[in-house]
């Protein structure tokens, strides 16, 4: 990927024609303010990064013991969201729903997919109201690139590209200057501004030292963690390459914690910072077996964090209320008094900012469609603060297979259960072939291991699961209700699957084939 300093003219007159249609239908914003006086408004993530690498969500509170002393010292300053979600477990689809607040079956981008010529971005709305919008890094998962309008793009290059790029997405210094120099642009303009700053950290490929193809224009992690200090999170076996690649993994997160550090370090020298709204949050889990590219909480939840100086106390802490992507824009609507466009899925959470409380916040609904390695995996989740309820429609039909399944864990696994390691086989079956129906109480058994389907102790909990499930798929006119009415014909579901597979591949996608991202 080329560094671009600004956007081509095509790109231009696609966000002029949907900038046009969108201010010809809808409303104007409901304050007459002037967009200078504005708040600006910075979107950070991170890529693949685990909710409990962040230290402030498992309650570390010495910076030397902290994988992300940035993002921690940004929670001290803001507030966390304990019970925040991703709404689809792999990044394109999970970016997507943030940037439009439409569920993947709504926007059109299920997987590595356009969204769709009717939905509008949240870039488009905000270049209508005086903003002007950069990227940094991924700007190829918001697509197509044109519709989202973006004023200045900086992408993460590769190991022997342009040496002003991102550094491969893992350069911190790079991240600095770009956003130092977008910030001063849009100072020199006097208009506000939107800023999403993609980490490209800590996805694959992890770090591994010197000598790491991928390390040439990158940085060294600021700390380089060994596989010794590493605690196995539960829903992986402790084996003795799974701890190798979590000290890669975790080494790569520190070093996304340097790269959102130094963009949070150009806000402030750029003078900025009391005038800036920034969240945080992952756009969905790390990449291990049964984690990212699924349902379960370890894939989903999310580290959210908002600092909004003046506006909200520092160290406040939601632990009650759920969010999730799907709020993302409505909200910033909201905090701008702009009216959203008609018929969004999420909804805004700035009364939670306030500290008030918000009715509907018990639940969240998470979903799956495809991997970037082709083949749909799609399934259907509801949560809420005890228990979780999953539904595989593709079991039965075709194994899993998706990029988690990459690199040094799942290899060990299979090794491991090739030895004659049971609980492991059990595992990895359970992984690759998954039941129809999952059901677990995940105020006690958050990583999932306890599948309670079939207990007759929570039948009544489950149907009732069922039922919200079912009633979210009619509000959201999901395209699979029909199939979840009639999730126990085999033959139904074969052939429900036949056409979601069909239909998958005439998308519209900006790739020009699979592969793993």
């Amino acid at each position: 990927m080329r560094f671009t300093t600004t956007l081509a003219p095509r790109h231009w007159l696609g966000c002029i024609l949907l900038t046009l249609a969108w201010v010809a239908s809808a409303p104007r914003p409901a304050t007459a303010a002037d967009p200078v006086a504005r708040p600006n408004i910075v979107l950070l993530t991170a890529d693949d990064m685990a909710w409990f690498s962040v230290g402030a969500f498992v309650g570390v509170t010495d910076p030397a013991d902290s994988i992300t002393p940035n993002l921690d010292r940004l929670a001290a300053e803001g507030m966390r969201f304990d019970r925040a979600y991703v709404n689809v477990a792999v990044c394109q689809a999970s970016r997507s729903v943030m940037m439009t607040g439409l569920y993947s079956h709504r926007n059109g981008a299920e997987g590595f997919h356009h969204i769709l010529p009717e939905v509008t971005p949240l870039t488009a709305i905000l270049r209508e109201a005086g903003y002007m919008n950069a990227i940094l890094g991924k700007h190829d998962h918001l697509t197509p690139i044109e519709r989202f309008c973006w004023d200045r793009i900086h992408e993460r290059g590769t190991p022997k590209s342009d040496p002003a790029d991102l550094g491969h997405g893992r350069n911190p210094e790079r991240y600095y200057q770009h956003a130092r120099s977008f910030i001063e642009e849009t100072k020199a303009a006097g208009r506000p501004f939107f800023m999403m700053a993609n980490s490209h950290d800590p996805h694959r490929p992890f770090y591994k030292g010197v000598g790491d193809g991928h390390t040439v224009n990158a940085a060294r992690p600021s700390r380089v963690y060994t596989a010794d200090e590493i605690t196995v999170p539960g829903f992986l076996p402790d084996l003795p390459d799974v701890r190798r690649e979590l000290a890669e993994y975790t080494s790569s997160a520190r070093r996304a914690d340097d790269s959102l550090g130094a963009v949070l370090r150009a806000i402030e020298d750029a003078g900025v910072a009391d005038n800036t709204l920034i969240m945080f949050l992952s756009d969905n889990g790390i990449s291990a077996p049964f984690a990212k590219t699924t349902c379960y909480l370890n894939g989903t939840r999310t580290p959210w964090i908002v600092r909004w100086p003046g506006r909200l106390a520092p160290g406040g802490i939601d632990a009650t209320h759920f969010i999730s992507a799907i709020d993302f824009m409505p909200t910033v609507l909201d905090v701008l008094g702009i009216e959203p466009p008609a018929g969004l899925d999420g909804n805004t959470f700035l009364p939670l900012l306030a500290g008030q409380p918000q009715n509907g916040r018990d639940f969240v609904y998470t979903q799956y469609h495809e991997t970037s390695l082709g083949g749909r995996i799609p399934a259907r989740t509801v949560m809420n603060a005890q228990y979780g309820y999953i539904w595989n429609i593709w079991h039965g039909t075709r194994l899993y297979n998706g990029e988690p399944m990459h690199g040094r864990t799942y290899p060990a696994m299979k090794e491991a259960a090739d030895a004659g390691n049971e609980a492991v086989a059990a595992r990895i079956r359970m992984l690759t072939e998954r039941a129809r129906e999952e059901f677990y109480d995940i105020a006690n058994d958050p990583d999932c291991l306890n599948n309670l389907i079939d207990d007759p102790r929570y039948q009544q909990q489950i149907n009732d699961f069922r039922h919200r499930l079912e009633q979210w798929m009619i509000q959201t006119e999901d395209p699979a209700l029909e199939a979840f009415r009639r999730r126990d014909d085999a033959q139904f579901i074969a052939e429900f699957m036949k056409e979601q597979n069909r239909r998958s591949l005439e998308k519209p996608t900006p790739r020009n084939k699979r592969r793993a991202d």
